[in-house]
């Protein structure tokens, strides 16, 4: 994922920042504890596709 790219990029649900999760290759918002895909190097940034994360499965 590119540097530039994250660093422009928030949560479409509260405009939070997002920490990239390289092994599930998401974008994650720990505010609202959504996760969003990225699909060949493209961020999908729909609220329909983010999935809900639990508490325990938070970036640190």
């Amino acid at each position: 994922m590119d540097k530039k790219l994250l660093d422009i990029l928030v949560c479409p649900a509260c405009k939070g920042p997002l920490i990239y999760d390289k092994k599930k290759s998401e974008l994650v918002c720990k505010a609202d504890r959504l996760a969003y895909p990225v699909r060949d190097d493209i961020p999908v940034m729909l609220e329909d596709e983010a999935r809900q994360v639990a508490e325990e499965e938070l970036p640190k």
